[in-house]
């Protein structure tokens, strides 16, 4: 028989029992559409992470130091381990004078509580050399009107978060506005909490970088923040800057070769490494679902022909008294299941892309939430294409092999 008879009489078959037809179809495709958004989605994470951390410099290595732990079995209690290695002016000269280093900024960081008119805001507070914060966030951008003030400690930085915190309409800083910050602390001497206030003008406002070190802190230099937080000259980290992202390894391993263990160093490059195994485990797992699932209808896909195979058995007879040969039969059956494959997995990569969009769009119901948009490879789903295929025509060779050696003499023997 020509392979069109062949198509037609699968396809007439299927049109017949339309109900079970199209209910293993639907098993296909809630396979292929989970694999598909699940694919869309784990690519859109990974592209997402990285154009995050683009706005980190990737020629950058933060440096913190690292704390005693002591052997002591139980609860911790008392305070907290003394850091191993104090960040101070010698250690920042030091790294600065290692080969392949351009810079060493140091930064102090804390908790502030932000007072205006009397609102009040609790943020986090990152002291740096402001000119310096392009180094740090190379996509950084100011809303008009902005001024950076290097040397002014009376100059505060606000980013837009801060500024106009999300789900309010009233801002609560605006440029040129006087602010004032406190800082609660323990006196070391008195073991009283203490507080230290300054009041600041509004110089700058940052425009959301997607870089959480500065959309999440209000800016002012390190003079002010070593005052302000009773720091006394010991920095909270250093970003120390090499000369080009491929000779950040060879910066740590020249730290390392100095301070060894007793001080702690994170690049951009170890952060995304964290993120890709995280999401990666993600998509893993995700995917094994999706993958049962189409497993799941390729049984459906035997069942399904199985059944057809007996409910049909005088019919094919009939065919064998006609002239039809084994292998007729079994193209007949084996068609019948690539079609049912073919149409399953054509709506489920549709469906998928959709309700791939869909959960992404579910995610990110908050305005200020950045949507993380699925990305669909085309070769991605050429393959999701051709697996539930292939599965579903696989699922069809066994009841596809009993129609074809049925019997005419048996198929027509009256009921």
């Amino acid at each position: 028989m020509q392979i069109k008879e062949i198509f037609l009489f699968a396809f007439e078959a299927l049109r017949d029992r339309k109900i079970r037809s199209i209910l293993t179809m639907l098993m296909v495709m809630v396979g292929s559409a989970l694999l598909v958004a699940v694919s869309g989605l784990g690519t859109g994470f990974t592209f997402f992470f990285n154009k995050q951390f683009e706005n980190l410099a990737p020629n950058i290595l933060f440096i913190n130091s690292a704390q005693q732990n002591p052997n002591t079995g139980g609860i911790a209690s008392g305070p907290p381990p003394a850091p191993k290695i104090v960040l101070n002016s010698a250690v920042m000269s030091r790294i600065h004078s290692l080969p392949f280093v351009n810079e060493v900024i140091p930064s102090f960081q804390a908790e502030i509580t932000l007072i205006s008119q009397g609102e009040s805001r609790t943020t986090n507070s990152f002291a740096i050399d402001p000119s310096k914060l392009l180094v740090v966030s190379p996509t950084l951008e100011f809303e008009e009107g902005s001024s950076i003030r290097p040397s002014d400690p009376n100059a505060i930085i606000i980013p837009s978060d801060v500024a106009l915190p999300p789900g309010e309409e009233n801002q609560f800083l605006t440029l040129g506005e006087s602010v004032r910050a406190e800082y609660s602390y323990i006196d070391p001497t008195t073991a009283k909490e203490k507080k230290e206030t300054k009041s600041f003008i509004v110089s700058a406002i940052m425009k959301r970088t997607g870089n959480p070190t500065v959309d999440n802190a209000v800016i002012f230099n390190t003079v002010t923040g070593n005052s302000l937080f009773q720091k006394a000259n010991k920095y909270d980290s250093l970003i120390v800057v090499a000369q080009s992202s491929d000779l950040v390894s060879l910066v740590e391993e020249e730290i390392r070769s100095l301070y060894g263990n007793n001080i702690g160093i994170t690049t951009v490059e170890a952060i995304l490494e964290t993120i890709r195994e995280f999401t990666s485990g993600i998509s893993s797992f995700l995917l094994t679902i999706a993958i049962i699932s189409l497993v799941v209808g390729a049984v459906g896909t035997v069942t399904t022909l199985y059944t057809s195979v007996v409910e049909r058995t005088r019919e094919i007879g009939t065919l064998k008294a006609l002239g039809a040969k084994n292998m007729d039969i079994l193209a007949f059956f084996l068609t019948e299941s690539f079609l049912i494959g073919v149409i399953g997995a054509t709506f489920g990569i549709l469906i998928g892309i959709g309700g791939g969009y869909i959960l992404s769009s579910l995610a990110s119901q908050n305005e200020n939430d950045q949507p993380i948009t699925p990305i669909y490879l085309a070769g991605n789903l050429l393959v999701v294409w051709i697996i539930s295929v292939l599965l579903s025509t696989v699922a069809g060779l066994l009841p596809s092999l009993k129609a074809s050696k049925t019997l005419p003499i048996e198929a027509l023997r009256p009921q």
